[in-house]
């Protein structure tokens, strides 16, 4: 009897033990690192900057993390839709979408500011401009209350605009109808133009400019290359407005649920490829320019149409934030951050 007391003691005092170790290990700082992540990522582009970026994230971070944290890759759209891949990012189905912050003006408004035209002359500009702490510090604190934590943030290129039909001058533009990012910023600038803007995501762009639903777009020249719009437009006009900026939005349910270590080698990577990104995104931009020049023609407004069109979009992005309260403050911070930054 005695024995069996003993062993009974003994079996409790093991038991009670083996819960401590199990209830230790979930607040052990060495055991957590048993544990491996899965980071999905997806954006709806393919072989340009943003998937570049996500190649050169994936690669940092598995690395860093010495293979805790493993990154899988899906671009055009993989994931499914733009919408459906940021309500992902949001409830935490996936953990990371890469795109012009734009798309997530229904998530925050704010986003849009991005899209303001006239304001940033060029790739060179654009690069200083995304650097800017204070650029950074704004974007990348937008959507904390919706889901989304921002690391990033990036130049893809100037905007273009691919055309069924070649637009050689402004007058050109009178009556057509442009797609543009879902975006007020844009929109207007269509709109003062002398176009009909039509707010669509890129997987609908293509099947709409062969179908004529559309006269063309406001894109960028590297996603017309690499999709190989040239088979259903020939023509794109170098506006060079806007300037399109990407930037990387990880889901927020996910990175709480990373330990600390983890959760500074995701900021800290996000960061330092989007820094490492843009000497590559230059040379490429170069590169399908001269792609596209292969199967369809780069034209250039006439010189002083150009400079016209520029000081008619100075104006547009203080009247549209006008007409949005919210607009406002992030608008007088792009603005100040574009002068900053001008050279």
């Amino acid at each position: 009897m005695r024995f069996l007391h003993r062993e009974i003691r003994w079996r409790t005092a093991a038991a009670a033990g083996a819960l401590l170790l199990s209830l230790a290990a979930l607040h052990d700082p060495a055991r957590a690192e048993d544990k491996t992540y899965v980071m999905k990522l997806g954006t709806a582009t393919i072989n340009e900057a943003q998937h570049q970026w996500c190649k050169d994230f994936v690669a940092m971070v598995q690395k860093d993390s010495g293979g805790r944290i493993k990154g899988e890759i899906y671009p055009a759209s993989q994931l499914g839709p733009i919408p459906r891949e940021i309500e992902g990012v949001q409830f935490g189905a996936i953990q990371g979408y890469v795109g012009p912050p734009e798309f997530l003006v229904g998530v925050d408004s704010r986003y849009e500011v991005m899209s303001t035209p006239g304001l940033v002359n060029g790739m060179a500009h654009a690069i200083r401009m995304a650097a800017d702490p204070e650029m950074q510090k704004m974007m990348l604190s937008f959507g904390a209350n919706k889901g989304i934590h921002g690391v990033a943030l990036f130049v893809s290129q100037p905007s273009s605009i691919i055309s069924r039909t070649p637009v050689r001058h402004l007058a050109d533009l009178k009556g057509k109808k442009l797609r543009v990012l879902a975006a007020d910023m844009q929109q207007e600038m269509v709109k003062r133009l002398g176009a009909s803007p039509i707010a669509m995501t890129l997987g609908d762009v293509l099947p709409a400019i062969q179908q004529g639903t559309i006269d063309g777009a406001v894109l960028a020249t590297t996603v017309d290359a690499t999709m190989k719009m040239y088979d259903a437009a020939k023509y794109i006009t170098e506006t060079g407005q806007p300037i399109i900026f990407s930037m990387s939005f990880i889901s927020k349910k996910w990175y709480d649920s990373l330990p600390p270590d983890l959760q500074k080698i995701i900021d800290a990577d996000a960061a330092k490829a989007a820094t490492e990104v843009e000497p590559w995104v230059s040379d490429f931009y170069d590169k399908e320019r001269k792609l596209w020049s292969e199967h369809g023609e780069l034209i250039s407004l006439p010189a002083d149409e150009q400079a016209s069109m520029m000081k008619m979009l100075v104006a547009v992005g203080a009247e549209v934030a006008k007409r949005k309260p919210g607009l406002e403050k992030p608008y007088e911070v792009f603005a100040a951050a574009a002068k900053r930054t001008a050279k």
